[in-house]
């Protein structure tokens, strides 16, 4: 039975590394924002994609998490359940929580006049460029996604190697081009088309909500059959 305690220690645990979660994450996102303003102050340009970097590496954070944390974390006698529920609770905390600087920076780049340069490197258009509760909720949902996506990987390696990560992004393509195919022998374009036109960036956190918890059920299902 995974405890709250249980939880807190698992979180504790990765923290040993706090490089990985904590310091890696915003020394790229620094260097992103500077190199953009740079940019920015030479060549006139209020919108950029250099924000993907925080989330790029959360994405790696997760994958470390489960690929290479794993065997000393069940050395120390957690369960597998313990762990992947506790690594998730870590995931949990840490959107929440760069989620809110996220949301902290996006004002000050707002009341700075975008670093001085007109530069969106926080408001992001459409995503992130409401209300502030609802930038940090896209935030939370967008961090907390590609976390529990890159822990998903990690298992995947853990348990099947190279070989059986080849195969599951393999597998993604392959379901992806068949979405593809299907919706192009059934006409279906000019629906999804609509479909996404018309969602608002709420709409698309709930479907990204939906596509966490997938992907968490997806992973929690792959950890038990994960080998150290």
């Amino acid at each position: 039975m995974t405890t709250w305690s249980t939880a807190v220690n698992v979180g504790r645990y990765h923290l040993i590394q706090r490089p990985i979660y904590l310091t890696l994450p915003w020394a790229l996102t620094s260097f992103s924002l500077g190199m953009n303003l740079i940019i920015s102050s030479q060549t006139p340009a209020s919108q950029t994609g250099g924000l993907i970097t925080l989330y790029a590496w959360v994405f790696v954070g997760g994958l470390l998490a489960t690929s290479r944390s794993l065997p000393f974390g069940l050395a120390l006698g957690l369960s597998r359940r313990s762990y992947y529920l506790g690594t998730a609770g870590l995931a949990v905390a840490l959107s929440a929580g760069n989620a809110v600087v996220l949301t902290g920076l996006r004002a000050v780049e707002g009341t700075t006049g975008g670093w001085g340069v007109d530069l969106h490197f926080f408001r992001v258009p459409y995503l992130l460029d409401g209300p502030w509760y609802l930038a940090w909720l896209t935030s939370f949902v967008g961090l907390g996604l590609l976390f529990v996506y890159g822990m998903w990987f990690g298992i995947v390696f853990r348990r099947w190697n190279i070989t059986g990560l080849v195969v599951f992004i393999a597998a993604q393509m392959t379901v992806l081009l068949a979405a593809v195919l299907v919706a192009a022998w059934t006409d279906a374009w000019a629906g999804i088309g609509r479909f996404f036109t018309d969602l608002s960036a709420a709409g698309l956190t709930g479907v990204l909500g939906a596509l966490t918890i997938a992907l968490f059920a997806g992973g929690f299902t792959t950890m038990r059959r994960a080998t150290v």
